[in-house]
């Protein structure tokens, strides 16, 4: 196997620093890639983290794979990439210098914006030599997500392999244009995405479950024999979801917490003004589960509240 012109041999471990651009400081972009392989031939698993620099529930969960040996397997070959958009990740933000989100560049251009760079070297020098690959997420924009999978469920071997990871909840999402997940898909790769606690903050409970369901695929694979844990919740299968929207603006006060069932009209919470005139109570619209919700109480009048699974 060879990457960014180096190659690793059945039995290496190699950390690769790969120089995607310079800013105007002449300070590097690199990113760092970790190659695990192992002496028995298997599949080639990809793990990475940080495609949204703010992001670090993922960012951490790939460094604790690596900080305990998980990423060393017994058979085929790990890859792990914890920081994809590095720029993001020390300017704590989810885009690159130019507002470009990397994980709607795909599949990039070597000779366009740093977004664009990023995505090309993946779609050039990585993702043609994966078999899978787990892509680890949070929430955006204040918002939590309950640990979840989000998969195209049309394919039958991402259905198998979100029942193997069995997150609290595996989500239907079809691809989206522009994104790695789609970009992959065309060249037969397959992908599925880890959505789990709110950017910018450490949520143990979403890391762990990550990292749970990450040894459980590798098992799955026969890449280890590490023992695994068993959840103790049942996996929900999401078809569909719908967003609670606030109907006015005001300060929402929640009743609901991420994860919890909900039932149709059910009071999950209200919206009150900030000056006292008016308390509004705030229904579900379906009865499912909360897969996401909006960390920030002051609202505007359209802003996503709640975002409930329908199972």
């Amino acid at each position: 196997m060879i990457i960014n012109n180096t190659e690793i041999r059945p039995g290496d471990n190699e950390k690769l620093e790969v120089n995607i651009a310079r800013l105007p400081s002449h300070s590097p972009i690199d990113i760092v890639i970790n190659v695990a392989r192992a002496l028995k031939p298997g599949p080639v698993l990809l793990l990475i983290g940080g495609l949204h620099g703010d992001e670090i529930n993922g960012i951490e969960i790939v460094r604790r794979i690596i900080e305990e040996g998980k990423n060393v397997p017994e058979r085929g070959t790990i890859i792990c990439i914890p920081i994809i958009n590095v720029y993001g990740f020390i300017h704590f933000s989810r885009y690159v210098p130019d507002g470009k989100d990397v994980n709607r560049s795909f599949p990039g251009n070597k000779n366009g914006s740093l977004a664009s760079r990023v995505a090309n070297y993946l779609m050039k020098d990585i993702i043609p030599k994966i078999d899978y690959g787990l892509d680890f997420h949070t929430g955006g924009a204040e918002r939590t997500n309950h640990p979840q999978i989000r998969c195209n469920m049309k394919k039958s071997i991402n259905q198998e392999l979100a029942s193997i990871f069995n997150a609290p909840f595996t989500v239907h999402s079809a691809y989206r244009p522009k994104s790695l997940r789609y970009a992959a898909n065309k060249l037969d790769k397959n992908i599925l995405i880890y959505e789990g606690g709110e950017s910018s903050r450490f949520d143990e409970y979403a890391i762990q479950q990550g990292f749970n369901g990450a040894i459980r695929v590798m098992k799955h694979l026969g890449m280890t024999s590490s023992e695994t844990i068993s959840p103790d919740y049942e996996n929900q299968i999401v078809k569909s979801s719908s967003w609670i929207r606030a109907h006015t603006s005001g300060i929402f006060q929640s009743m609901i917490s991420s994860g919890e069932k909900v039932t149709k009209n059910q009071v999950v919470g209200s919206i009150t003004d900030p000056f006292g005139d008016f308390k509004i109570s705030v229904k579900s619209p379906a009865s499912g589960f909360v897969i996401g919700l909006n960390n920030n109480p002051i609202l505007h009048q359209g802003d996503a509240v709640m975002h409930i699974g329908i199972v």
